[in-house]
């Protein structure tokens, strides 16, 4: 019956897989959308000279900062980091959302720099400012929400080498902004997490779960393995619900895969199985059979 609830929740994913190619969103994809120009190749250099050109070349004189923003994008894609990291650069300083977006992801994950959460602070707070008083287009709101997030998970803890101190306040007003006005699943995880710790505002389990079932109803992994959780064991209001916490376990099992990260998931999740009993699990796969249809 365990094989039988991995096999139902894999659907889920074989599925969404097949529809990624019409999805929009922050990463690779999405960059590949907003790049609608073309930059011409530039003229070949002989090999003798190629490695003294690429190292005394000054900077590139752009037309403005959206030609400088296609050159990044596209030097980027092309594994060309130096000349990726210049554009979006200067793209970022002549106001480019989508190049402050990148160059913050890019030094908060170390994606072909060394990794600086200074930087990577700076440059998602560039984007919180600008959207807190300007609407952003269809476009730029998962980009928009994504710097919400990021800034207040920032503020959790704190960045030493910015000099920036833990406000877990400033963390709680982010997170709840991009929850409600954006419905961001991270941020209505992060959110909950709060709630459910006490952590900047008074314990409330109630409102805890209840954003954790906004998040997971969004397919939000970890969301749904601590809502799954909660409610195997009773912790969640009420008497536990074992099967339809093990149907969110399972689900959140299956997203997490093999990543070290999610490993907590992986846990969570054989637990409940081997607690759960046969009834629990003939109940969890109806459950799922009728999340698969309802969610196509």
């Amino acid at each position: 019956m365990v094989v039988s609830l991995q096999r139902i929740a894999s659907a889920v994913f074989h599925r969404a897989r097949r529809r990624a190619v019409l999805s929009f969103g922050l990463g690779c994809s999405t960059v590949g959308l907003l790049v609608v120009g073309f930059v011409a190749p530039a003229p070949a250099l002989d090999a003798s000279d190629t490695r003294a050109v690429a190292a005394n070349a000054p900077l590139p004189i752009f037309k403005d900062p959206q030609a400088a923003l296609r050159v990044g994008l596209e030097s980027y894609h092309a594994g060309n980091t130096k000349k990726s990291i210049e554009a979006l650069h200067y793209a970022a300083d002549g106001g480019e959302s989508l190049a402050q977006w990148k160059l913050g992801r890019m030094y908060a994950d170390g994606d072909g720099v060394a990794r600086d959460d200074a930087k990577a602070y700076s440059y998602f707070s560039k984007l919180v400012e600008h959207f807190a008083d300007d609407e952003p287009g269809p476009r730029e709101r998962l980009m928009a929400a994504g710097a919400f997030v990021a800034v207040g998970v920032y503020y959790l803890e704190g960045i030493a080498s910015a000099k920036i101190a833990p406000d877990v306040g400033r963390a709680f007003d982010l997170f709840r902004y991009a929850a409600t006005y954006f419905g961001n699943a991270d941020a209505q995880y992060n959110l909950a997490r709060m709630y459910l710790d006490g952590t900047g505002v008074s314990k409330d389990v109630r409102q805890g779960v209840n954003w954790l079932d906004l998040a997971a109803r969004k397919g939000h992994a970890p969301a749904q393995a601590l809502l799954g959780h909660l409610m195997f064991n009773g912790e969640a209001g009420g008497p536990p619900q074992r099967a339809r916490g093990l149907m969110y376990l399972t689900l959140a099992r299956e997203a997490a895969g093999d990543r070290s990260s999610d490993q907590w998931i992986v846990e969570l999740h054989s637990r409940a199985v081997s607690r759960a009993g046969e009834a629990d699990r003939k109940a969890a796969v109806s459950m799922l059979e009728y999340y698969l249809t309802r969610r196509d």
